[in-house]
């Protein structure tokens, strides 16, 4: 089993509360992280329709059948559920009695909010970090095959082939996913649509040019973004506030979380493709925000993070509040170093003054240091940057 950073964050926050709420996409390893966690305590999937059917008609009995707590799987099929643990946690006064897991933010982060406000805890799990890989011994050496294979974990515990592995994980998970949230009708325009987003995973988002490809209203492709937010396929990183008396790019830029997925959906077939694709550079990009977005949810902190952008082009790729400091954040994935790399973070630095901090360059090559005052991380080393609170 593979130790994942997010299980200190985990039992720290199983002691100071009654409930912790685990999410995350689909064959992220919830259930495994759950299951080590609560390891001696009941595990009860509401997938099973009987379990299911248990819990919705007769709430009460089914909880006081687990009178030292359990791991409720996927509890966003049960949300009537939630009230009725309320209850529970409240008479009981035990910390860590119940783990909840589910794989939409849709319902179900605003239902535990609502009826287990401060009982809940919640940590966002996402696939494998490439820290996670590497003290497993599993990380290759070779970028490429890094991007292309991404971190879901059956790829890596079951040493699965992504051309194997991800079709049918589409199909399963995503697609199904879509019609209980929206009732999609047209799933081929559907998956159409998710193509086209990986298309553009790195760059600014623009709804109607996005819709108008895809033949779909302005107001669809916002309803499928958000489904696709809310199954963690993909995450839209904000714009930085800070103008400087210029005008800002005020669209989000949109991401993928995983590039295994992302390689897939573009039709990469193999590895070596990547050396000469035109969106390698995204596709990279892409790798490291998620690196970073892993770090931050392992340690159970917000996401803080933006990216800048003016009217004249001039860009941070990603812009980090380090208890209310401002971290510039530069990716290219060259493998060798040279002047450009480090203008934008030299530019943004100079406008931010005293509150730009320790600027960093995320890069392709394997080799970290620091360069003319700039921390320089190879790619593996990325989420360093945000290791801690203090980065």
């Amino acid at each position: 089993m593979i130790e994942r950073d997010i299980e200190e964050t985990a039992r720290r926050l199983l002691r100071g509360f009654p409930i912790l709420t685990v999410t995350g996409p689909r064959q992220s390893g919830k259930t495994t992280l759950a299951r080590k966690l609560f390891v001696d305590k009941p595990y009860l999937s509401l997938e099973d329709p009987d379990t299911r059917q248990l819990a919705g008609g007769d709430p009460r009995a089914f909880l006081a059948r687990l009178p030292d707590g359990a791991v409720l799987d996927e509890i966003q099929r049960a949300p009537d559920l939630l009230s009725y643990l309320q209850t529970r946690v409240d008479a009981d006064g035990r910390m860590g009695l119940f783990l909840l897991t589910g794989s939409q933010q849709f319902g179900l982060v605003a239902g535990v909010t609502q009826s287990l406000a401060g009982r809940s805890a919640f940590l966002q799990l996402l696939p494998f970090s490439s820290a996670e890989l590497d003290r497993a011994g599993l990380l290759t050496a070779q970028l490429d095959e890094a991007l292309f294979a991404g971190g879901y974990p059956p790829l890596h515990d079951r040493r699965l082939a992504p051309r194997d592995w991800f079709p049918a994980y589409v199909t399963a998970y995503v697609e199904r996913d879509v019609r209980q949230l929206l009732n999609v009708q047209d799933l081929e325009t559907f998956q159409r649509f998710v193509k086209f987003c990986a298309g553009r995973s790195g760059q600014i988002l623009n709804l109607s040019t996005l819709a108008a490809d895809c033949g779909i209203t302005h107001n669809t492709a916002k309803a499928w973004i958000s489904v696709l937010e809310a199954s963690y396929i993909l995450f839209l990183l904000r714009p930085h506030h800070a103008n400087f008396n210029k005008r800002l790019v005020k669209s989000p830029k949109l991401y993928f979380l995983d590039t295994g997925l992302l390689c897939w959906l573009l039709g990469i077939q193999q590895a070596d493709q990547l050396a000469t694709h035109p969106l390698r550079g995204a596709i990279f990009e892409t790798w490291v925000v998620a690196e970073l977005v892993k770090a931050r949810f392992n340690q159970g902190l917000p996401l803080n993070m933006h990216f800048w952008r003016d009217s004249h082009g001039n860009e941070v790729d990603v812009i980090a509040d380090m208890a209310g400091n401002w971290l510039p954040i530069e990716i290219k994935a060259g493998q060798t170093l040279n002047r450009d790399f480090t203008a934008g973070l030299e530019r943004w630095s100079a406008l931010a003054g005293e509150r730009a901090v320790r600027p960093a360059l995320v890069y392709g090559g394997g080799a970290s240091m620091i360069h003319q005052g700039i921390r320089v991380r190879a790619w593996r080393d990325a989420a360093t940057l945000l290791a801690s609170q203090a980065g």
